[in-house]
């Protein structure tokens, strides 16, 4: 008989965190959070998301023993604001029995239905920061630390409790030979003559920080147009400051400014972590920190996380700027492989955007939604 126990003490939330680590133990594939980070994110004093958002934890027990986890959530800006009555749900994992994944479904939909909320849809996060959707192709391929990994049956237990697909996503990796300056450096030139902009780098943490509201601000506008974006909010702008881009290489963030002085474009990347989070299993001490700071220093894999340009600058040619100053660091730091975020696949701006590259998509996943 499956049982549900919803937790909320932190040693409570810290067996929900610690699932995955038993499902996917010696899953060459699977990357682990860091543990600590991860329960700060579920914690309402620290995660400011919770100031217009709500969550609560489940897990399934069989013969007293963890064998499925979600996260219900309700994020009160999308549903009273953008009166989009979304029931969310998240970290959600199990094992492959039906009756788990049942339990587990059941207990979001009776929570939506209890707030009046329309349909429920995910795996989703907190808000559009959060990691995204449950993977149907790409199984052999190692994660990310900003996507969720899952087993191939977890699809089918959606599909059997009466989902249906919402929002596609693909995942797209070119090798850095294919970014040949042909394709951006003369239009970059064009640009910045045109237009009257220039690039803003950085080597230090601190140079950045004076820009970092307002790319948040930018980021807000140049993706509202996309489904179920939810805007960040001021004091989220504070946590993702003091959270990541203090972590980030400085010299992989880049800005494009007009004759004003004016944020009007950003690109992050970030060097890929994910064989340093799978030696860390979890854990910044005693090596954790080590592997993570050799993978800042070290990694030749890159992840592209955002590119945002201003509304008024789309289709002008401002992201060659961008790719102009990724390549010269790239270049130099020897990177030999890009790998982008989840994209939906209806954004046929941003496939545009990479073609030149000849980008392989190399994994595929989806939310999935079921009226209530």
């Amino acid at each position: 008989m499956i049982q549900l126990k919803e937790l909320k003490t932190k040693a409570e939330l810290k067996k929900f965190v610690e699932f995955p680590f038993k499902l996917y133990k010696k899953n060459p594939y699977w990357v682990p959070p860091i543990i600590k980070d991860e329960l700060a994110s579920f914690n309402p004093k620290e995660n400011p998301v919770f100031k217009h958002a709500k969550a609560r934890y489940f897990v399934a027990e069989k013969n007293n023993r963890i064998v499925g986890r979600i996260a219900a959530i309700i994020n009160y800006t999308e549903v009273n604001e953008q009166k989009i009555k979304k029931m969310r749900f998240g970290w959600c994992d199990f094992i492959d029995n039906d009756e788990v994944s049942t339990a587990l479904f059941n207990k979001v939909a009776s929570i939506g239905e209890e707030n009046n909320l329309s349909f429920m849809e995910g795996p989703v996060g907190f808000s559009n920061m959060d990691k995204v959707g449950v993977l149907t192709q790409g199984f052999d391929h190692i994660g990310t630390m900003i996507t969720w990994y899952n087993f191939s049956y977890y699809k089918d237990h959606y599909k059997n409790y009466g989902f249906n697909v919402e929002k596609e996503y693909v995942e797209n990796k070119f090798p850095f030979l294919n970014a040949h300056p042909k394709f951006f450096m003369k239009a970059s030139g064009l640009v910045k003559r045109r237009y009257n902009v220039k690039a803003l780098c950085f080597t230090k943490p601190e140079e950045i920080f004076p820009y970092v509201d307002e790319m948040f601000d930018l980021f807000n506008k140049s993706y509202a147009s996309l489904e179920s974006f939810v805007p960040i909010s001021n004091e989220q702008k504070e946590y993702f400051k003091e959270k990541y881009i203090s972590f980030i290489n400085p010299e992989y963030i880049k800005f494009v400014l007009d004759k004003d002085d004016k944020l009007i474009g950003f690109g992050i990347t970030m060097p890929s972590f994910s064989e340093a989070l799978q030696k860390a299993n979890g854990k910044l001490f005693p090596f954790g920190f080590y592997h993570l700071l050799k993978a800042k220093k070290h990694s030749k894999d890159i992840i592209f996380y955002l590119i945002g340009v201003a509304p008024e600058y789309q289709n002008k040619g401002i992201t060659a700027v961008i790719f102009e100053e990724y390549y010269k660091t790239f270049k130099e730091k020897g990177i030999e492989y890009c790998y982008r975020t989840p994209e939906l696949k209806t954004n046929t701006a941003i496939a545009a955007l990479w073609k030149n590259f000849d980008p392989q998509i190399y994994k595929q996943r989806c939310t999935f939604r079921k009226d209530l």
